[in-house]
């Protein structure tokens, strides 16, 4: 089956990384034979933990040990989810086949044979009026922050909802998180609201900010 455009700016669009240490393009091609897309990246400047490929595809149950690694740094080290719970394998392993029992997809870009981030979306509420509305979820390992991992599974997962149908995605974003904040925005949301001290972590009131993502007409 041919995969139509992924419905979000040109993918060649140039990315600039946090640190400024070096800047790339990016390139994402569906390959039919595998299943996946592939990433092509082209360096003008090199730096730390910098490859030149990335394959976007299905996760599978092995990369549950890592998908478990990253999340659980973000739950320890970031307000990229405000949980303050570990979660051990047996978690991550029901999970994911609550997402995938319900249609959901769970991605995973891999470089060098590992993961190095994952994505996926869900109900945003449970009510069937919402059933065209999902929520996602965009997690980096540590070592590969700045890269553009999280905008190639950000565009993977956006093809994804388009295929299924769904009409809006939404973000729930620390209002604090400036580059999650701009990298949504570059890829089409909008930013709909900001809600006050709704959150808690780390000893600290946290605002929530919602963008939303129109998908289909």
């Amino acid at each position: 089956m041919t995969k139509r455009p992924i419905m979000v700016p040109s993918a060649m669009t140039p990315y600039p990384v946090a640190d400024d240490r070096f800047r790339c393009t990016i390139s994402l091609v569906y390959n039919a034979e595998c299943g996946a897309y592939a990433a092509c990246r082209n360096r003008t400047e090199t730096g730390p933990d910098m490859t030149d490929a990335v394959l976007v595809r299905d996760a599978t149950e092995t990369d549950l040990p890592a998908i478990r690694d990253i999340y659980n740094h973000a739950v320890e080290h970031t307000t990229a989810i405000w949980n303050e719970t570990l979660v051990d394998l047996d978690n991550r392993i029901e999970w994911f086949k609550a997402r995938k029992a319900k249609g959901f997809p769970v991605i995973v870009a891999e470089m060098d044979g590992k993961v190095a981030g994952y994505a996926s979306y869900g109900d945003w509420r449970a009510f069937d009026g919402y059933r065209h509305t999902v929520e996602h979820s965009v997690y980096v390992d540590k070592d590969r922050r700045g890269a553009g991992i999280g905008e190639l599974l950000m565009r993977a997962l956006i093809e994804r909802a388009a295929d299924a149908n769904i009409h809006v995605m939404i973000a729930g974003i620390e209002a604090a998180n400036a580059a999650s904040i701009k990298l949504h925005e570059k890829l089409g949301f909008r930013v709909a609201g900001t809600f006050s001290e709704v959150g808690t972590k780390f000893g600290r009131w946290l605002d929530l900010t919602c963008m939303e993502l129109r998908v289909t007409k």
